[in-house]
């Protein structure tokens, strides 16, 4: 565990931090966010070495989450964790995961005078964007890192995986002696990250093979192995290209997790049993409120992170069951007696995991995709041409196109089989949605990043919920 550095900050320190605390109330008292990323910008500009200073401070263990799908599900539970471990976890909930985001929340967590109270007692849990690992690493000098996998996502803005797994096989050898990764043994290139890694590797992975799937799904990102070229062969597929994976040219195989779960069972209600088993431990069931495969692996991967940082198994199973969704990552919300239940895709592979959660409800859907090319989202909105929206024909009886692509959209579900009504303003959409849903009915809401948050804003003033960066 990472020892608190002292609390004392420079003069330009002390400034930096007043001046990002200013801006974060004045961003919330006149409406215009939660300063989730401005203030932090600022102060960084004032001192550039504030966040690594804020951040020695917190000396009950300093823990990064990443990768492209499931971090900011991964890193709740993980903070949920520390809290009921009694750490106290800093933590940027809100998502905002560049170096700005991370220091307005080192900000939001310290006193006027740059101190964090009782900083040697409490943890950091951090959301870290891909690209953004490097400098994450030198700042905050994390005692673990979880990586939950590697999947295309806004080509335009990260390129090709192979370029994102070059920046985290550069950031391994920046992690500090003792330091702990926590790698996903399912996938082919998180896996193969111990091999640039010196210090200790914790692996997790699926073992249930009544989870795996009939046939591969088109979004897969890593078919081959890069040592030979040969393309892997899988025993057992989760999603994607996540699985029991082995290289019958050079003998690459998938490493035997050392935090496993064997059974995955969905209970209804929007929960799921997972059995997890750990080396040298007696297997443990835990519930959590989650529906997906892909959720199991989110819960083993901050059960995996929690163990790196030497929280006992049995707080890790109570905390994980009284865990509640992150906002727009399967959130429900009730408006006008209809229950709205949000799912985030950014990307072929969350895509699809989002509609076999739907596809696991008996009902006709009604749902509402919302497609936006933001800077968030990507300018490149090609990948929806991967997601197999096939899977929903004959299954939606009312299918909503909105955000700034709707009609890309549109067309899109046209080839899929599914008649969708476009409507560009977002509100109206919202509206046409409820409309549909008979009173006490459920309906479901697919969108891309800035549209998941420009909804959630509208869907929570309607229902009386908070903003998401006050939760």
């Amino acid at each position: 565990m990472s020892s608190a550095l002292p609390s004392t900050l420079p003069a330009r320190g002390r400034v930096a931090v007043v001046v990002g605390k200013l801006l974060a109330t004045a961003s919330q008292t006149l409406g215009r966010g939660g300063g989730t990323a401005l203030p932090g910008l600022v102060a960084e500009r004032l001192d550039p070495a504030l966040t690594a200073r804020l951040a020695r401070q917190l000396g009950a263990g300093r823990v990064i989450v990443t990768g492209t799908n499931g971090k900011t599900t991964t890193a709740r539970m993980l903070a949920e964790i520390l809290h009921v471990a009694g750490r106290s976890p800093v933590h940027n909930r809100s998502g905002s995961n560049l170096m700005r985001g991370l220091g307005a929340t080192l900000i939001a967590a310290a006193a006027w005078r740059g101190v964090i109270p009782r900083g040697s007692a409490r943890a950091g849990v951090f959301e870290v964007d891909e690209a953004t690992l490097p400098h994450a690493a030198r700042a905050l000098r994390p005692d673990a890192v979880v990586f939950t996998n590697l999947f295309r996502d806004q080509l335009d803005r990260y390129g090709e995986v192979e370029s994102i797994l070059t920046l985290w096989r550069a950031s391994a050898r920046l992690l500090p002696a003792g330091a702990v990764a926590v790698l996903n043994a399912d996938d082919p290139s998180v896996a193969s990250l111990a091999e640039a890694f010196s210090g200790r590797v914790l692996f997790y992975g699926l073992d249930d093979p009544a989870a795996a799937l009939p046939e591969a799904e088109h979004a897969a990102d890593a078919r081959w192995c890069p040592i030979c070229d040969t393309d892997y062969v899988y025993d057992a597929l989760w999603y994607g290209h996540l699985g029991r994976w082995r290289c019958p040219g050079c003998g690459r195989a998938r490493p035997t997790p050392h935090i496993r779960a064997t059974a995955i069972e969905r209970l209804g209600g929007e929960r799921l049993r997972i059995v997890v088993d750990e080396r040298g431990e007696p297997a443990r069931a835990v519930t959590i409120a989650l529906e997906g495969v892909y959720n199991a692996g989110n819960a083993l991967a901050a059960y995996a992170g929690a163990r790196a940082l030497g929280v006992p198994p049995e707080t890790i199973v109570r905390a994980l069951e009284s865990f509640a969704a992150a906002f727009g990552r399967q959130e429900r919300i009730v408006v006008r007696g209809r229950s709205l239940r949000m799912l985030l895709c950014k990307n072929p592979a969350g895509a699809n995991q989002a509609l076999a959660t739907l596809l696991a409800e008996e009902r006709p859907l009604r749902i509402l995709f919302a497609l936006n090319d933001g800077v968030q989202d990507g300018r490149d909105i090609s990948w929806i041409w991967d997601v197999d929206y096939e899977r929903l024909a004959g299954r939606v009886s009312c299918a909503i196109a909105t955000g700034t692509r709707a009609t890309d959209m549109a067309l899109r579900l046209k080839y899929a089989g599914i008649t969708a009504e476009v409507e560009r303003v977002p509100a109206r959409a919202v509206d046409r949605l409820l409309m549909a849903t008979p009173p006490g009915g459920e309906a479901f809401i697919l969108p891309t990043y800035t549209a998941m948050l420009l909804l959630r804003e509208m869907i929570a003033a309607r229902a009386g919920t908070r903003a998401f960066w006050r939760q």
